[in-house]
């Protein structure tokens, strides 16, 4: 059985492609919010945060031989887990990478960490929106705070989000939940309802919607700030089309499992 982790729009395209090769493929998500998965029978699903432990556990339970890893490009630390795991275990780790986008426009601000965002997103002095999602909120309602800058942030609307929004000090009229894709026409709507000054985005590329982020600010005069994917380990395989890592997965489905424990 495959092991994919999962819980961006690619998970369900991977899923079935696995599927069709007649791989027995378990799901696995840190949360229960909604994601359209193939109705299949060798699809199955699993919800709820691992740690290393638990996850080999789960990998010895469903006596999974292979595990591709296509969490969210910035999800640095399930990343770590997920290598630890399967190395730990002996089984080959596979890392699913959605491509950035090629160019942000000269006229965006390209960083590297969310306290660099936030910092440069309050010196203009205008209302922010951040679309980063609800972790690593601190950093932006510090320094809205700080600065007496208004700040929105766009979420899922989902218990954990709100609870981490709470946690950072954002009140309800700050919290904007809704769930994507979002059109360019949305993000205009937005940015003009609140009168938005500054987007605040990771660079989630074209499946996160980077694209209609930048023409709804492009359209509207909105400055933006894109958060840089993290750098990948060296020496891990990293595949970003379907065929390739399906390709991947069938030589080492030839291999013999060297599952350890």
């Amino acid at each position: 059985m495959i092991l994919l982790l999962g819980g961006t729009s690619e998970t369900a395209p991977l899923a079935a492609a696995f599927a069709e090769q007649g791989w027995p493929t378990l799901v696995s998500t840190a949360t229960d919010a909604v994601l359209e998965l193939p109705e299949h029978a060798l699809v199955s699903r699993r919800h709820g945060r691992l740690n290393q432990q638990q996850m080999e556990e789960l990998i010895c339970r469903e006596q999974i031989r292979l595990l591709v890893d296509a969490t969210h490009p910035f999800a640095t630390a399930a990343h770590a887990t997920a290598l630890a795991a399967a190395t730990s275990i002996g089984i080959p780790y596979l890392r699913w990478q959605r491509m950035g986008c090629d160019r942000y426009g000269e006229e965006n601000i390209s960083v590297t960490s969310h306290s660099e965002a936030a910092q440069r997103a309050v010196s203009f002095g205008r209302p922010i929106l951040l679309t980063s999602g609800s972790r690593n909120l601190l950093p932006y309602t510090k320094a809205a705070t700080t600065a007496d800058v208004t700040l929105f942030v766009r979420v899922l609307p989902h218990p954990e989000s709100e609870h981490s929004c709470c946690e950072a000090g954002l009140i309800p009229d700050q919290i904007i939940a809704a769930r994507g894709p979002f059109s360019v026409e949305d993000t205009v709507q937005l940015i003009q309802r609140y009168q938005i000054g500054t987007l605040v985005t990771k660079d989630s590329g074209v499946a996160g919607g980077l694209p209609e982020k930048l023409e709804a600010a492009r359209l509207t005069g909105c400055r933006v700030i894109i958060i840089h994917q993290p750098e990948q380990p060296d020496g891990i395989a990293v595949y970003n089309a379907i065929a390739d890592i399906t390709a991947a997965l069938a030589a080492h489905q030839e291999q013999p499992c060297n599952n350890q424990k």
